[in-house]
């Protein structure tokens, strides 16, 4: 269970918070390394027939854009910057987690819990600044009569 543990590599206090340099930050920056490298690989030479890396990140691209526009529509196309960063790091942290005597990041509950945590806050944010309390809505089904909501929307 070795490759669970987390092992700090650079020490540093910041009043009572430990913000030390660890293996777990080492491959979230070798994960953000990577991508980035591929990315600009990728689209460094543009050419009409693409290449191996451009098939890749194109590849991926249209991926994540057709899964956006199929969920969300149009409209959520323009968080598609966030969306894409956001799911290659974290196939990123998990295929680097598959390299035999590497470090999984995503084993570990707070990662996890973090990235969801302040997405989760994010999209309640923009939610109320779209809709105002409207957002609300969004968590009652169309129709539910008025005493089937405290059954309903927990």
């Amino acid at each position: 269970m070795h490759q669970f543990e987390i092992k700090t590599y650079f020490p540093l206090q910041l009043g009572s918070i430990d913000a030390s340099f660890t293996n777990s930050s080492l491959f979230m920056v070798i994960a953000a390394a990577l991508l980035t490298i591929l990315m600009l690989a990728g689209m460094s030479r543009r050419a009409m027939v693409p290449g191996r890396l451009q098939s890749i990140v194109e590849l991926s691209y249209e991926f994540i854009a057709n899964m956006l526009r199929d969920n969300v529509g149009t409209a959520g196309l323009r968080f598609f910057p966030f969306v894409f960063t956001l799911f290659m790091f974290i196939l990123a942290l998990n295929l680097l987690g598959m390299i035999p005597y590497s470090f999984t990041v995503t084993s570990h509950i707070i990662v996890t819990f973090a990235l969801a945590f302040f997405i989760f806050i994010g999209v309640t944010i923009l939610g109320f600044a779209v809709h105002g309390f409207g957002f609300f809505k969004f968590f009652v089904p169309h129709g539910v009569p008025a005493y089937l909501l405290p059954l309903v929307v927990p």
